[in-house]
């Protein structure tokens, strides 16, 4: 990367105005020494947490040394970008109903990595044209990066005891992003926490992956287990996942910060395809070729037509029992993948159609 001169605090100022054009709700600088985050990750590898993210370990140290990462980095340009969709169904209600499908409320619309890229790449040329060419690097959840402690840093929230980040005027509903840069900007300051002594987020959590606070054991994670996982998804599980399919917000839910949630208003985030509160058998009919163009450019998609049949298996297990939920799991008794036949034999055995 070039190195650029310092550049002063009316820049800094010029590129929040910017991205706030741009859509995002915040923006902060963070410093870079993240050795206490690094510790902390460390441990968590070594408790083996990450179950079967292997990406987790596949860098070594560049996800908490972002020099290491991208050479010439000096500052961190963080952002925020809120989700929360209004206008969908009560999240409340259709994890209430066992007949409907929970689909986690960020993965509604478009996917964010695309949003949030395009954005924070419109930004960086925007910088550019003032500064003239510097090195830098955009990131969204697309490389190892330790993002929310970056946003810590940056002062756009604290790491909460689900291990989210929360904003005390905005919650915890929204994506983040970053941009590397060789340029010497000043930092702003690190948020303090604010969680205190509520604890609402581990007894909400139906698995028990909050196994104390600020610590997460992926391998229990609701959203771990139906997205991440590629195998079957253990038996111990499959009851406390309910109906959510993809992904899982309770923590998030029981947090009394999302109290101050404000619904986003970026219409790439609104519910597509009705997929805020659709039943599990309507959603168990899809073809491949259905699941395919109803999740272009969502989210979703990246799961695969096999693990996103696992999940609504395991949902129509916990629905409940009716003459319509068992035909819907016959139809597939002798489906082609395996993996979609075992979860449909747990889930007929839970009707006592086998």
């Amino acid at each position: 990367m070039s190195t650029v001169a310092a550049p002063n605090k009316t820049l800094v100022k010029d590129i929040k105005r910017w991205s706030a054009e741009l859509g995002f709700t915040r923006l902060g600088i963070a410093r870079i020494d993240l050795e206490q985050d690094e510790s902390h990750f460390r441990d968590w590898l070594e408790q083996g947490f990450d179950g079967e993210m292997d990406y987790m370990r596949r860098h070594g140290l560049k996800r908490s040394r972002p020099p290491d990462l991208v050479p010439g980095t000096v500052s961190c340009i963080s952002v925020r970008m809120d989700y929360w969709p209004g206008q969908a169904a009560d999240a409340g209600a259709v994890l209430a109903d066992r007949n409907l499908g929970y689909v986690s409320r960020y993965a509604l619309g478009r996917d964010y990595h695309k949003v949030v890229r395009r954005r924070l790449k419109r930004l960086s040329e925007r910088i550019a044209a003032t500064v003239g060419p510097f090195g830098h690097r955009v990131f969204t959840d697309s490389a190892p990066v330790l993002e929310k402690a970056l946003a810590r840093n940056a002062g756009l929230g604290w790491i909460g005891k689900h291990t989210n980040l929360i904003d005390k005027d905005s919650g915890s509903y929204f994506f983040l992003g970053e941009i590397y840069v060789d340029l010497d900007l000043p930092a702003d300051a690190v948020s303090s926490a604010h969680c205190g002594t509520c604890s609402a987020c581990i007894p909400a959590c139906p698995t028990g992956a909050i196994v104390e606070p600020f610590r997460l054991d992926a391998r229990r994670c609701i959203s771990y287990l139906t997205i991440e996982l590629k195998g079957s998804i253990p038996e111990e599980f499959r009851a406390a996942i309910g109906n959510r399919i993809y992904g899982c917000d309770d923590c998030q839910l029981a947090c009394p910060w999302n109290k101050f949630a404000r619904p986003t208003p970026e219409p790439d985030f609104a519910p597509r395809h009705g997929l805020d509160r659709t039943g599990l058998t309507d959603l168990f009919a899809w073809s491949e070729q259905e699941f395919l163009a109803k999740t272009e450019g969502s989210s979703i998609r990246r799961i695969g037509y096999e693990r996103w049949s696992r999940n609504l298996a395991v949902g129509l297990g916990n629905a409940a029992t009716s003459a319509d939920v068992v035909s819907a799991l016959k139809s597939r008794e002798s489906d082609e993948s395996e993996l979609v036949r075992e979860h449909v034999r747990w889930a007929l055995r839970r009707h006592g159609a086998i």
